[in-house]
């Protein structure tokens, strides 16, 4: 329990709009943004619901946090990150935050490779369109085209499994590199459908083609990602010169000629 100077109820319900306040701003809380219930919050404080929702309306008026129907409390601005520079499924780099990750399977349909996509997937591939939640909210769409072999696997069931583990766990080979594109795109009507988004919202694509260490293709994907809760960020180290050009210093500290 925190203890609170307990003069009256006002006093209270600003104190633990303080505390919340601070610990917000610490980042104290859980990577998906989400705050504690109302009845753990009244718990930890000693005090009653009507207290507690005192303190989260001064906090909702500062635009600081916002309640969602069925859903929670949840810290404003707080988005979703996956990283650029680590070659990581979509699904399991929101995991690696902590976060309440799961996966819908929508449709895994065999159709005649699309022009323009990589040669190696051969004349007919696997479409597998799967509904990405966070908290069983939708965040993203993935729509992903592998090969045509592993249509015999039980889609359904490993519907909660990240693709590369399943493209590693059926060819026996490893994914070792991707190209990656990130666009922003108007939603198409079954976008707006799956996503729960309004007609004609910009959403962020990242296009994706993946590849094993034979040089083959592993999967050409494109994910539709609602972008208010998400960002994608990457991260460069800076090479002094002597790192970026290792030759232009002779062992005696002297420049080469």
């Amino acid at each position: 329990m925190t203890d609170l100077i307990r003069d009256n109820a006002e006093s209270m319900y600003r104190q633990i709009a303080t505390q919340l306040r601070d610990e917000i701003a610490a980042g104290s809380y859980d990577p998906s943004g989400r705050l504690p219930s109302e009845a753990e919050v009244g718990a930890r404080f000693a005090v009653s619901r009507v207290t507690v929702r005192l303190a989260l309306e001064l906090l909702e008026q500062e635009r600081l946090i916002e309640r969602r129907k069925g859903k929670g409390t949840f810290i404003v601005g707080r988005q979703l990150r996956h990283p650029l520079d680590t070659l990581r499924s979509f699904h399991e780099s929101l995991r690696r935050q902590g976060l309440n990750a799961s996966m819908r399977l929508l449709s895994a349909t065999t159709i005649r490779t699309p022009a323009g996509s990589a040669a190696s997937l051969g004349q007919y591939c696997l479409r597998i369109r799967r509904l990405h939640l966070v908290d069983g909210e939708a965040v993203a769409v993935g729509c992903s085209l592998v090969p045509a072999r592993l249509a015999a696997h039980d889609w359904r069931a490993a519907e909660h499994q990240p693709i590369y583990a399943i493209l590693e766990e059926i060819t026996g080979k490893a994914v070792r590199r991707a190209d990656i594109e990130l666009r922003a795109q108007q939603a198409s009507a079954r976008d707006c459908r799956e996503l729960g988004v309004a007609p004609g919202q910009a959403l962020l694509i990242m296009a994706r083609t993946s590849f094993f260490t034979d040089g083959t293709c592993a999967d050409s994907s494109i994910f539709s990602i609602r972008p208010e809760r998400y960002s994608f960020v990457l991260s460069h180290r800076f090479l002094p010169d002597l790192e970026r050009k290792p030759d232009a210093i002779r062992g005696d500290g002297q420049a080469k000629q």
